[in-house]
């Protein structure tokens, strides 16, 4: 068996080189050692309340007195706190009745079960400090940037490790899709969640958030940082494209080319940063419907209709401009739709001497089945010329069809005003 000497130094090692890696003070390293005996204590001898336990981490030792209370002979009750005359003064001639007797216990005496029983106590305390320290240093920083180190790549999430080598979970869904991670590289993020369900704390990071893009255009921008530019609004199809509303009170200062810099130069990183994210940068205004236009651009809007109540507008744009103010995959209207709070439906301008010649959609119920008719007009499209000035992605999105039969739909009205 172990000496107690041996035992102290593997069990106080333990501890000290927890304190090293994660900042524990001296009070709480003595706390932690002086409870975990204790609990050992008082399962052994079912009380621990007259134990004297004197922790010394910096020399890595400990002792442990036990006080007892001299009786006479043949009138002990309790061992644990009570000692024969005959006993006591087998230690110390002049012990007397009343007296009490502090006597050395040597803990390796306790046999394996008890040493086992402490390193186990022992290292469930420094858990759960490790959990506490971890959580605190997380909790409130919900929103910050942090950088890890990639420790280990998984399906569905990737490790990372921070300068005290806490552990910190980005998820596959808070991943930019064109992310490729490496270990030993290091990555940044934003931190997105801080859980500490049943004392198991979990620091979630995201690299798609809106936050994410807030914090990278903070860094850059001096402005923003200072106060003199406001981030209103993000939008975000991570790795794909963004766009930012951005606002000044400052009116010498021109917020959207404060964000982009001199040639592009304030987000030429932050696009790197991103794998190559598309950003946009408008000017945010109250005025919804040139909010809207904005948010549409690169495209050129006619005309606007805005239901505030229900939060939809309807933009009317010449031929030409649709297809831009949709994009490529319905990106920018998508993106516009999310910036501005807006259900945005795009609509050609149909010239009114066209529109005098158009058809209802009921009188092509010979050609077209009823119930594709009635799904058109469920979505406000109750004419022909409505549904060919209707960009084809919102018909096929909106009223819930396969792109076939819009298709078949189109060539139908289409070759109705052909002939």
């Amino acid at each position: 068996m172990a000496t107690k000497k041996e035992e102290t130094v593997s069990m106080v090692d333990t501890f000290r080189e927890f304190k090293e890696t994660k900042n524990i003070d001296r009070t709480t390293l003595v706390s932690v050692l002086e409870e975990s005996f204790r609990n050992v204590i008082a399962k052994l001898f079912g009380s621990d309340e007259n134990f004297d336990v004197i922790v010394n981490p910096d020399k890595g030792d400990f002792e442990i007195y036990r006080n007892r209370v001299v009786v006479p002979d043949g009138e002990v009750q309790d061992e644990n706190k009570e000692i024969s005359l005959s006993d006591a003064q087998k230690i110390d001639s002049d012990y007397e009745e009343g007296e009490e007797v502090s006597e050395e216990v040597n803990f390796s005496k306790f046999g394996r079960r008890a040493i086992l029983n402490l390193r186990q106590t022992l290292a469930s305390k420094i858990l759960e400090l490790e959990h506490d320290s971890l959580y605190n240093k997380y909790k409130d920083r919900v929103g910050q940037i942090v950088s890890g180190e990639v420790y280990q790549v998984w399906k569905r999430e990737v490790l990372l490790v921070d300068d005290e080598n806490n552990e910190l979970i980005l998820p596959k869904s808070e991943q930019i899709p064109n992310d490729q991670y490496h270990k030993g590289e290091t990555v940044r993020a934003v931190i997105h969640q801080v859980n500490n369900e049943n004392n198991n704390p979990k620091i979630i990071l995201s690299r798609t958030s809106p936050v994410f893009l807030e914090r990278l255009l903070e860094a850059e921008v001096p402005e923003i940082a200072d106060g003199l530019i406001t981030i209103k609004r993000v939008a975000r199809m991570p790795g794909e494209r963004a766009k930012i509303a951005v606002e000044s009170y400052d009116e010498r200062i021109d917020p959207v080319g404060a964000c982009v810099g001199v040639k592009g130069s304030r987000v030429h990183g932050i696009v790197r940063e991103l794998c190559n994210e598309n950003i946009d940068v408008i000017n945010y205004t109250s005025n919804i419907k040139l909010f809207i236009q904005r948010a549409l651009s690169p495209a050129r809007v006619s005309s606007i209709n805005v239901d505030e109540e229900n939060h939809k507008a309807e933009v009317f744009l010449k031929p030409e401009e649709v297809s831009l103010a949709i994009g490529r995959g319905g990106l920018n209207i998508k993106l516009a739709s999310m910036l501005t709070e807006f259900t945005i439906d795009v609509f050609r301008e149909v010239d009114e001497s066209e529109a005098d010649e158009d058809i209802y959609l009921d009188e092509f119920s010979d050609e077209i089945d009823q119930w594709v008719i009635d799904a058109i007009k469920s979505i406000g499209l109750d004419t022909a010329k409505a549904v060919l000035n209707a960009p084809r992605e919102m018909l096929v999105e909106k009223a819930d069809l396969e792109e076939e039969t819009v298709d078949h739909l189109l060539e139908v009205l289409r070759a109705e005003f052909e002939q």
